[in-house]
């Protein structure tokens, strides 16, 4: 996937006066969670704009592809007007400078997260001086919630558990997924738009 395939979105008219601009927040979202969500809402609160950048390694095997984390994604933030999603490769700083935006938003979890998190942090400030990061925790019995746990307990667990943890269509995925069924969903044409088919097919 090249920068400018990367910088194709789903772009959502939305912002009000008085908050900050731009705002990048990466990951994998493999799959979004509700402490994912949680950030987000918060974030597009703070920010006129916030940009929802799902990365695509291609060698590693997620649990959804890219087509269908954005999807997902787009579905459990249809109330967030001010959302824009859109998929990267490579290094996120980059990705942040690309997308114009000089904030980067991380979720972290209290204790497991923070030393990672900073060495990232100063790895980043000297590739990308002027990005800023911001480190934002999940709201209570969420902050500890991570797409890892989600894929560990998802084969045991039903959809009352799930659903303490994950967005409601997110959960009818992940039991389709383990089921071996297929996306319960049609990706939609502005999600195929953000999503290059060569990231896709990898």
């Amino acid at each position: 996937m090249t920068a400018g395939l990367s910088d194709r979105g789903d772009k959502r008219p939305g912002g009000a006066p008085g908050k900050a601009g731009i705002a990048v927040y990466p990951g994998s979202f493999d799959p979004i969670t509700l402490g994912h969500l949680n950030v987000m809402e918060r974030a597009s609160r703070l920010f006129e704009k916030l940009i929802v950048g799902v990365g695509v390694n291609i060698e590693k095997t997620p649990l959804f592809t890219p087509e269908e984390r954005v999807e997902l994604i787009r579905l459990s933030t249809e109330h967030l007007p001010n959302i824009e999603i859109r998929t990267f490769t490579g290094l996120a700083v980059e990705f942040v400078k690309r997308c114009g935006a000089q904030i980067m938003i991380r979720g972290v979890r209290p204790i497991t997260d923070i030393q990672a998190e900073l060495t990232m942090m100063m790895a980043n400030r000297r590739l990308a001086p002027e990005v800023e990061t911001l480190f934002m925790v999940a709201d209570g019995e969420l902050a500890h919630v991570s797409s890892s746990l989600i894929k560990q307990i998802a084969p045991i667990a039903g959809p009352e558990v799930l659903a303490r943890f994950l967005p409601p269509k997110v959960v009818t995925a992940v039991l389709a997924k383990f089921a071996g069924q297929p996306f319960p969903w049609e990706i939609s044409a502005s999600t195929q738009a953000i999503v290059p088919h060569e990231a896709a097919v990898k």
